[in-house]
């Protein structure tokens, strides 16, 4: 089975996804990056003294999922919930710059949108600072999210569900959701967090690392080898959620070993990284799975929207802070020699 893809047939998939329109629903955030300089120790305590020289903010979670899809030209419709605060403000105005349509979006006056901030001194982060709310979103916004939803999508191609574990995923939006593109016949797409312990039967697709492949498994990682394809103890578990919950997708992201396409009756397929430097892991399963729904809308093959976003995901981590990939980077990247 061939890995490649011509740099002719990338270009009609990123040309057919220009076309298309994904909502994103979930956890909506705002990062915010300190970004200075360590030169010596605080006499107050054994910490680094951080010499500020500038701050940047960029949309996170489920928002950085949705501009991942406008850098590749797709319509994007983006759902969740913010507090009524100045970060709120602030994600909004970001997104809007980033044609990111803001109108799902639903404040709810008992929660704080989620702000993270990152100090970071010579490329390294020194700490990070969570400001948020993780209790599951009630049941009155939770009904103003769906109905959102369900305006928008009978003209949308997929969707993608972004879970982080601030609430706004419960177990009755994701059943709402699988109800409503099954019967629209909608491509749905998850990124796992196995804490939530939610029910991710009759989904399309979903993207866990490792860890969180076996932690949905519920097996132990105590062997690995160097390849996956040899990998008897992540091929167990990767066979086991094809059982259950039996996505008609697995994709295990693996880091710097790639990522491992898995579908039902066929032998997995192993899609080693084209990462030449890694700078910045922060982001990139957002890019990978927004980047693959997007190839599936446009027309791809799973192994053609896997290889995609294999690429994409070695253009971001080259970058710092969460990032995107835009159409002419991953043109170019199949295009290097």
């Amino acid at each position: 089975m061939s890995k490649s893809i011509s740099p002719r047939r990338v270009r009609e998939i990123l040309s057919a996804a220009a076309k298309n329109r994904v909502l994103v629903v979930g956890d909506v955030m705002l990062d915010h990056f300190i970004w200075g300089s360590v030169a010596r120790i605080s006499p107050e305590a054994p910490v680094p003294v951080v010499d500020f020289a500038r701050e940047s903010f960029m949309p996170g979670g489920a928002a950085n999922v949705a501009r991942n899809l406008t850098a590749l030209n797709a319509q994007t419709e983006l759902f969740g919930s913010v507090g009524p605060d100045e970060a709120a403000k602030q994600l909004k105005s970001l997104l809007k710059t980033q044609r990111v349509g803001c109108g799902g979006l639903i404040a709810s006056v008992t929660r704080a949108t989620t702000l993270k901030t990152r100090i970071v001194a010579h490329q390294q982060q020194v700490v990070r600072i969570d400001r948020e709310t993780r209790s599951d979103l009630n049941g009155t916004v939770t009904q103003k999210l769906l109905a959102a939803i369900k305006a928008k999508l009978r003209r949308a191609d997929a969707v993608i569900v972004g879970d982080y574990g601030k609430g706004v995923v419960t177990q009755a939006l994701l059943n709402e959701l699988k109800s409503l593109c099954r019967s629209h016949g909608k491509w749905l797409s998850l990124d796992p967090k196995p804490v939530h312990h939610l029910n991710l039967t009759n989904l399309s697709l979903i993207t866990p690392n490792r860890k969180e492949t076996f932690e949905l498994a519920n097996l132990s990682d105590d062997t690995r080898n160097a390849n996956p394809l040899a990998d008897a103890n992540l091929l167990k578990a990767a066979a086991c959620l094809l059982n259950e919950p039996r996505p008609a997708v697995l994709l295990i992201t693996l880091g710097e070993l790639g990522m491992l396409l898995c579908q039902r009756g066929q032998s997995p397929v192993l899609i080693p990284t084209v990462a030449q430097e890694v700078f910045d892991v922060s982001g990139a399963g957002d890019t990978v799975i927004a980047t693959f729904t997007l190839a599936i809308a446009a027309g791809a093959s799973p192994l053609e929207a896997a290889i995609i976003s294999n690429h994409a995901a070695g253009i971001v981590v080259g970058k710092v802070g969460t990032a995107t990939a835009t159409p002419e980077e991953l043109l170019a990247s199949f295009t290097q020699k």
